[in-house]
Order: structure tokens, then sequence, then C-alpha cells
């Protein structure tokens, strides 16, 4: 029988949707499940993106240029001036998620074997682009008791190699909701320019950014435009997740240029979903003034109910739309399926990301799930009730 390849064997499972098959077993028993597991917002979508798709007129659904057509990428760089970030079109290319961004930066700037430093958690799916990229994965640990706060810069120059070609950090961060300071990002930076290295940042929670403190792009960093390369998406900023659009941006030219080759081979973005993306960049500010409140109140509502439970510590998120809590339990992957597979609680359960699957040490986290808070406030208490409830009758 012909054998899969070891990259393949090495692909890690995604810790969010693993466990799916559980969750749709549950709901064919007859229960209701609440799902804490995937950052896939209950908000509208703007209306203004939706009726662009619907009112559109095309008459063949044709390719579009492999960097995303010309009148999009012109208006991106509009929504980039607004947030004090000055571009040319040229600077950006659109891709089919910000996965894909992901993926061509990698292929762009790293060799297999080279080595990409990373505060861990991260983004779960990191370890899957860099195992499938053939480039290994050096964590920098932050901690819980810490809030997840940036390990001291010295941990970062320790890790430093002849193979290190990179630092990636998400930005407000997915899956622990840390938001990365000014100073933060001036001493990443400082780090990057004196070693030679490419600072990578996922912003596409940019938005997403709470307490009155405010979100500062490594593109605003004066002296880094050849290190600096963001990965952005309108998925979660629009709640646009299906629309499978993003971009990779950078004022470095030959890391464009050598993108716009990998974008080539995959020929283009897609172009119906561009013109809802679009659209979109006309959504007035009072759509994510109301997102915002909204998700703060979820974020205070969720933090103080699993602050209440015995033995559970959380970090509290000052982004995106996730948080770590820590459980009184050994193994958080064989407790979230007992949740689904064995637990109800008036035949209500809940599904949950592991989170040592945010980790790239191993060990790390096995205590630890990531909870996504985008149901709306009865759910998220119901939710959390139902985990407290669950935490009384576990046993590992």
């Amino acid at each position: 029988m012909p054998e899969i390849s070891k990259k393949g064997h090495n692909m890690p499972q995604s810790p969010i949707r693993k466990l799916v098959p559980y969750a749709e077993e549950a709901t064919k028993k007859g229960k209701k499940v609440y799902y804490l597991n995937i950052g896939q917002p209950d908000i509208k979508t703007p209306t203004i993106a939706m009726n662009a798709i619907k009112s559109s007129s095309l008459d063949i659904l044709a390719y579009s240029r492999s960097e995303g057509s010309e009148e999009y990428r012109k208006k991106i760089v509009k929504y980039y001036l607004h947030n004090n970030i000055d571009l040319t079109h040229n600077d950006i290319i659109v891709t089919t998620g910000g996965s894909e961004a992901l993926l061509f930066a990698f292929g762009s700037i790293m060799d297999e074997g080279d080595e990409i430093i990373i505060p861990e958690p991260f983004y779960a799916n990191y370890n899957g682009f860099s195992t499938s990229s053939g480039i290994n994965v050096v964590p920098v640990i932050s901690k819980i008791e810490n809030n997840f706060a940036l390990p001291p810069i010295e941990e970062f120059e320790k890790l430093i190699t002849p193979n290190t070609k990179a630092i990636l950090i998400c930005n407000p961060g997915n899956p622990t909701g840390y938001l990365y300071s000014k100073e933060e990002i001036k001493k990443l930076a400082s780090i990057v320019k004196e070693h030679d290295l490419f600072l990578i940042a996922d912003e596409v929670y940019r938005e997403f950014v709470y307490d009155g403190i405010e979100h500062y792009s490594i593109l605003q960093e004066s002296g880094l435009e050849e290190h600096a390369i963001v990965v952005d998406s309108v998925s979660k900023r629009y709640s646009m997740c299906g629309a499978r659009i993003g971009y990779l941006v950078s004022k470095n030219r030959d890391v464009i240029k050598t993108a716009l080759k990998f974008a080539q081979a995959r020929l283009s973005p897609p172009t119906l979903a561009q013109i809802a993306s679009e659209a979109a960049l006309d959504t007035p500010q009072s759509y994510f003034d109301d997102v915002i409140t909204e998700y703060v109140k979820r974020r205070n509502i969720l933090t103080s109910e699993l602050e209440k439970i015995e033995g559970v510590t959380v970090a509290k998120p000052n982004g995106a739309f996730y948080c770590i809590a820590e459980l009184p339990v050994k193994n958080s992957d064989d407790f979230a399926r007992w949740l689904l597979q064995s637990f109800d609680y008036n035949n209500n359960t809940v599904m949950v990301a592991p989170a040592a699957g945010f980790y790239s040490t191993p060990g790390v986290g096995q205590n630890q799930i990531r909870i996504a808070y985008v149901l709306n406030e009865e759910s998220l208490r119901t939710a959390v009730k139902i985990l407290a409830e669950a935490l009384k009758v576990y046993k590992d």
C-alpha cells in the first residue's frame, strides 16, 4: 500500500475542529451544544457587503488578478490610512483568507529547516502552517499568571540562531486576547533590526481592542519597512469568515514580488468575495462601536462568571474575543470529549477547544481551554453554568 508522507503524519489536528464529530453525535442524541470552541462571530455581516453580492451584475464569474483587483487594493489603502498606516496598493496582495497570506509569507522568507520564534500559546494553525512549510517553531512561553504578557526581550534573544528568520506575533492575540503595547512592539522592532530578521504580525483582530487601549501596528513603526510583514483578513472584522478574503501587506518590495509568485501559482483570490469585501470597507464606524460594546460586555460576563468557579483561573483579554482558562483537570482533551460524549446539564452541554494544541512545547497547556466569547449574554451565562456543573462531577 502506498505510504502517506512524513509531513502528512506530522500535520497536527486542529484543537478547534477535531471534536466536531463528537458535537454532531451529541446533537443527534438530542442535546443542545453551546459552541465555545470556534471564533465564528454571531454578529451580522454588514448589510452593505451582502447587498453588493445580491446586486452584482456580473455575467461571468471570471478570475481576478493574482494580487487582487487594483480597485479593491486601492480602497484597502484608504482603510489603512484611516488607521494611521501609509501604504500604496502595490504593498498589498489579496489572499484567500489570512491563512493563505501567512503561507505566502512563510514561503517567501523561509526555507526548509529555518526557524521562526513565536510567543506561545499561539493560533493553533501556526503549527500546521509551519509543518506544511517545513520550518521549525521555536516557542517563547508566556504564562497565564502574567496574563500572557510578552516575555522579557532577553528571552527572545537567547533563542536566535543562524537559522532564525523571523518572529511572529498575533496582535491582539488568538487564543489569549493579549494586546501588545507600543513599547513591546518597539522592543521587538529593535531585535529584528539588530539581528536582521523579519517581524510578522497577524493583525486580523485589529478592531477588537478594549478598555480605551489603542492598537499599535508594526506598520506604524518607523525604520521597520524592510522587516515588517502583516497578515490581515476580513473574516472577523466584518463577520465574514466564509468570504475567505485576507491580505499580505509589506513595504519590502522583495517580499511582495516573491509572494506574488505564490499568488500566481494559485491563480487568484475569490472574485465574488472581493466584491463583498470591497463594499464592506464602507461599513460605518457605528457598526464597530456597537460590536466593541457588545464584546466588552461578553468578555466581562465570561471572565466574572468563570472566576466564580472553584479551581478555575482565567486571563483577562484586552483584545480579540478569546480567553484562556485553566481548569482543575489533568487533561482538557479528555474533559472536552467527555463533555460531548457523557455529560449534559438539563440536556445541554458545551464544546470547548483544548489549549494544548495552541502550544508547540510538549506537555504545556494540558489543563487549559480556549473559550471564544462569540455567544450572546444569555447563552454565555448558560454555557459557563454547564461548565461549572460539569467540573463538579468530572473525574480524571
